[in-house]
């Protein structure tokens, strides 16, 4: 997260290795950690909120698709998906 931060808020660093960013010249880019600081927390914070997009998991398409074929396309709603989306809600 922390190279994803230094590149998002120095747009000039187009080479990054470890902590030393360097621009399109080769020359070093001085990174100002308070701001590398407060966009690693916004990324954090975005992630988190995010959180139940990971935990939801869905049976495979073919899975999906044989269940609608057998039960119809209500009970896919009702049987499969509500299921995990009250399990795991935004």
């Amino acid at each position: 997260m922390r190279h994803t931060s230094i590149i998002n808020t120095h747009p000039s660093v187009v080479t990054l290795i470890g902590d030393i960013g360097t621009d399109i010249n080769g020359d070093v880019v001085v990174l100002d950690e308070t701001l590398i600081t407060i966009e690693s927390k916004r990324l954090q914070a975005e992630y988190n909120t995010k959180q139940y997009q990971r935990d939801r998991v869905y049976p495979t398409i073919e899975e999906q698709l044989d269940y609608i074929y057998h039960n119809g396309i209500e009970a896919w709603k009702v049987d499969v998906i509500k299921p995990i989306k009250d399990a795991y809600p935004k």
